[in-house]
C-alpha cells in the first residue's frame, strides 16, 4: 500500500495556509481600527469582517494551488526563493481577488483601502512563517520514521550511489532505503548489505513504496512492476534527457529525478478532489435523507425478511476491498452474487454471454425485482453510495467499482485501480447500456491516464442530464 505522506503534507499545508490567511486579514483589521490613530469610517464589526474572510478563503487557496504552491518539489526544494516569490504573488492576487469581489458584491470588505496593503504584507509574512513551521514539523515527523516511503534504487549508474548515500544519511528526506539492485561498484561500501540480486527479489523481501531507476535498462519492465504494485516510480534522467522530461521533476538531495505519473490525478489535484467529494456527499446526504428513508421503508415492506440495503464487496484504489452500499434491487437469493453464477443457478446459462455482450445489461433481467427495475431506471438504488463517498471508499467520479473476480481476464487491471472508483464515470456517461464490458474498461483506462478537472466537470454535468432524462439506466 502506497504511503499517504504526500496527501498528509498537502493537507497540512492547506490547513496552515487557511489559518495564516485568516489571521493576516484579522490582524490587518485590528491594526487599522485599534492601532492606527487616523480617523476612519468602517461599519463592519471584527466578527462580521472575519467571517466574510473565512467564507472567501477557498478562493485564496485556489490561487495558491494555481501557482503550484502545493507541489512537493516547490515546498521541499533546496532553495526557498521560488516558493517565497510565489507566496508574495499569491498574497497580492488574493487581496486583488477580494477587492474585485467587494466591488461587484458591495459588501465593503475593504472600505479602508490601507487595509488591503496591510493585508498583502501580513499575508506574505504569515504564509512564510506558517510554511517554515510546517516544514519543521514534517522534518520532525520524518526523523521519527513516521509516514516515510521505503525506496528501492535500481540501475548501474553513479546516481545509484548518490541517491543511496543521500537517503541513508538524511532522515528528514522522507525516504528510507529498502534495497539496491545494482552492481557492487555502484553501491557505497557501508550500504552493500542493502543489495539484492534482482528487482523481483527486492520487491518480494522489502515493503517498498517507491522505485528510483538510474539507468535506461529494462525501463518498461521496471515501470510495469510499479504499476502492478501501485508504487511511485522515479526515473533519474541523464544530463541530455533533463530538457525533455515528462512528469514532475524533483531534487532528491542533489540528484534530479522525474516522477513518471500513471495518472495526472495526484498531489494537490487528488486532495482537492477529495475535499469536493466530502462537501458534495454531505450536502447530497442531507438533501436525499427523507427520500432514502422512504425508499428503505418501501423495500422493507415488500420483503420483511430481507435487508433493504446490501453491502457488496468491490475493489477501489490500490486494490483495496470495500463494502459498496446499494438499495437492494435484486431478489434476495441473487443479491451480491456474480451474474454468471446467478444465471447458472436459475438454469439459464445462455444469458451469461448476452449479459456481457450488452455491457452487463439484460432488458428483462430475471434477477431484478419489480421495485428494483424502477430503482435502477431512476438510479435511486445508487444513493447509499453517498456514504461510501463520504467515507473515502470511492469518489463521485471515477472508474466503475468492480467485483474482485471481474479483473482476472483483463490486461491493464492495475491501471484501473490507480485512482478511486466512482459513483459515476466516463464509461457510464458514454452509453451505459450500449457498450460492451471491454469498451467500458477501455474508457475507464482512458479516464485514468487522461484525467483533468475539465473531464470531471463534463462527466458530472452529463450524469445529471442522464439521470434527469432516464437515459442509459439499467
Amino acid at each position: 500500500m502506497r504511503k499517504k505522506s504526500d496527501f498528509i503534507l498537502r493537507l497540512c499545508l492547506i490547513i496552515g495556509d487557511a489559518l495564516a490567511l485568516i489571521l493576516s486579514f484579522a490582524m490587518a483589521y485590528f491594526i487599522r481600527v485599534h492601532v492606527d490613530p487616523r480617523p476612519y469610517v468602517f461599519e463592519a464589526q471584527f466578527r462580521e469582517f472575519t467571517l466574510s474572510i473565512v467564507f472567501l478563503v477557498p478562493i485564496m487557496l485556489i490561487i495558491l494551488a494555481a501557482l503550484g504552491l502545493y507541489r512537493k518539489s516547490i515546498f521541499l526544494g533546496k532553495t526557498r526563493l521560488p516558493e517565497r516569490g510565489r507566496l508574495f504573488l499569491a498574497a497580492i492576487l488574493s487581496v486583488a481577488a477580494l477587492i474585485v469581489y467587494d466591488f461587484f458584491v458591495g459588501e465593503n470588505i475593504f472600505p479602508v483601502r490601507i487595509m488591503a496593503l496591510t493585508a498583502v504584507a501580513l499575508s506574505f509574512v504569515f504564509l512564510v512563517l506558517e510554511r517554515i513551521v510546517v516544514r519543521l514539523v514534517i522534518r520532525l515527523v520524518f526523523r521519527n520514521d513516521y509516514a516515510v516511503k521505503r525506496a528501492i534504487i535500481i540501475g548501474n549508474h553513479k546516481n545509484t550511489g548518490y541517491l543511496a548515500d543521500y537517503i541513508s544519511s538524511t532522515p528528514e528526506s522522507g525516504y528510507r532505503l529498502a534495497g539496491i539492485v545494482s552492481n557492487k561498484h555502484f553501491i557505497p561500501r557501508d550500504l552493500k548489505t542493502h543489495q539484492y540480486s534482482s528487482l523481483k527479489d527486492a520487491l518480494r523481501k522489502s515493503r517498498a513504496d517507491v522505485i528510483f531507476q538510474t539507468d535506461e535498462k529494462s525501463t518498461e519492465y521496471v515501470y510495469r512492476q510499479t504499476v502492478i504494485r501501485h508504487l511511485e516510480y522515479y526515473f533519474v534522467p541523464s544530463e541530455t534527457a533533463l530538457s525533455s522530461h515528462f512528469g514532475e521533476l524533483e531534487l532528491i538531495g542533489n540528484t534530479p529525478a522525474v516522477m513518471v505519473m500513471v495518472t495526472p490525478l495526484v498531489g494537490g489535484y487528488a486532495l482537492f478532489k477529495r475535499l469536493f467529494d466530502i462537501l458534495f456527499s454531505l450536502v447530497a446526504i442531507i438533501i436525499a435523507a427523507i427520500p432514502m428513508m422512504l425508499v428503505w421503508m418501501i423495500i422493507k415492506m415488500s420483503d420483511l425478511k430481507s435487508p433493504a440495503i446490501y453491502a457488496d464487496e468491490r475493489l477501489t484504489q490500490y486494490n483495496r476491498k470495500f463494502k459498496c452500499y446499494k438499495f437492494r434491487s435484486m431478489k434476495p437469493e441473487y443479491s451480491g452474487m456474480p451474474a454468471e453464477k446467478a444465471f447458472v443457478i436459475m438454469g439459464k446459462p445462455e444469458l451469461v454471454k448476452k449479459y456481457r455482450k450488452d455491457g452487463d445489461y439484460l432488458k428483462n433481467d430475471p434477477r431484478i425485482t419489480k421495485i428494483g427495475k424502477f430503482l435502477r431506471r431512476t438510479s435511486i438504488d445508487e444513493l447509499p453510495q453517498l456514504f461510501n463517498i463520504l467515507k473515502g471508499d470511492i469518489s463521485l467520479i471515477g472508474p466503475r467499482a468492480l467485483m474482485p473476480g471481474e479483473l482476472r481476464d483483463y490486461g491493464d487491471r492495475s491501471l484501473l485501480l490507480t485512482v478511486k472508483s466512482g459513483l459515476t464515470g466516463f464509461a457510464q456517461v458514454s452509453g451505459r447500456r450500449n457498450i460492451s464490458f471491454e469498451e467500458r474498461r477501455a474508457l475507464d483506462i482512458y479516464y485514468v491516464r487522461n484525467w483533468s478537472l475539465g473531464l470531471d466537470l463534463s462527466i458530472f454535468f452529463k450524469t445529471i442530464a442522464i439521470v434527469i432524462k432516464g437515459e442509459g439506466a439499467k
